[in-house]
């Protein structure tokens, strides 16, 4: 469905991705873990070139993109087969949930506003935000306001989801109701690339797990592979920084 290849993105003397691949089948959930500054976002961030990177290519479903040639034309098209959830929500503040989930569609899909409104009260509902329709972000909650950004992906009805450290931002009592949100989409087949901390999720829910540093794939294969068994000691090391209750193959 997705297969990325040799993508390397420098920022100045910076070289934060160093000839990356990556394969996503229609329905995995691929979550990327490592520690600040690996190459995670940029990565996510150049799938759908909110980034450009400086080499390497993408095959999305039947066609193939260069990331450093891609033109105007060719990148709304990935952008229109991906949706992008933000660790700091990226609402429109002077607009009601509703209001951010139909803008997309009225104004990047063309979708009558009727049809627009109906289909964004039944998402809305979908993500348990049925009593918040017309309130502005300010209103809400951060655990809400990344439900109306989950709300907001799915409406579009994306081939890929991407998530940038979704819960990141959120008061701890808050970070389950969106882990929850994300979990019932993997039930239901959704195609996944999630950036994130969050260890219990990784293991519960992807059909991947892939461990970066300093710009490369350490380490990649199932939850219980990277995260139980990790082979790398990089990958080692970090788990046991950011855990303290699991035990791991030496």
């Amino acid at each position: 469905m997705l297969e990325i290849k040799n993508i390397h993105k420098r920022f100045g003397n910076t070289e934060v991705l160093k000839g990356v691949d990556l394969n996503v089948e229609k329905g995995d959930v691929v979550v990327i873990l490592g520690p600040s500054g690996s190459g995670k976002t940029t990565l996510l961030r150049s799938i759908n070139f909110l980034e450009r990177a400086d080499q390497g290519s993408m095959v999305f479903g039947d066609k193939k993109y260069s990331f450093q040639k891609a033109s105007k034309k060719e990148i709304l098209e990935v952008r229109k087969k991906t949706a992008f959830v933000f660790q700091n929500y990226n609402l429109f503040q002077n607009k009601t949930a509703l209001e951010n989930v139909t803008e997309g569609l009225v104004i990047g899909r063309n979708i009558p506003k009727k049809k627009a409104y109906e289909k964004a009260v039944e998402i809305l509902t979908k993500v348990g935000l049925s009593d918040r329709y017309d309130f502005y972000p300010s209103q809400l909650s951060g655990g809400q306001q990344q439900r109306v950004g989950i709300a907001r992906a799915i409406a579009v009805e994306p081939e890929v989801i991407l998530f940038d450290e979704p819960t990141s931002a959120l008061d701890p009592e808050l970070i389950g109701e969106v882990l929850q949100v994300m979990k019932q989409l993997a039930k239901e087949g959704t195609t996944m690339i999630v950036v994130t901390h969050e260890i219990t999720f990784a293991q519960e829910v992807a059909s991947k797990v892939i461990f970066m540093d300093e710009g490369r794939i350490i380490e990649c294969g199932t939850a219980d592979q990277v995260i139980k068994h990790p082979k790398e000691e990089r990958t080692k090391q970090f788990l046991r920084r950011i855990t303290n209750d699991m035990e791991y193959a030496i």
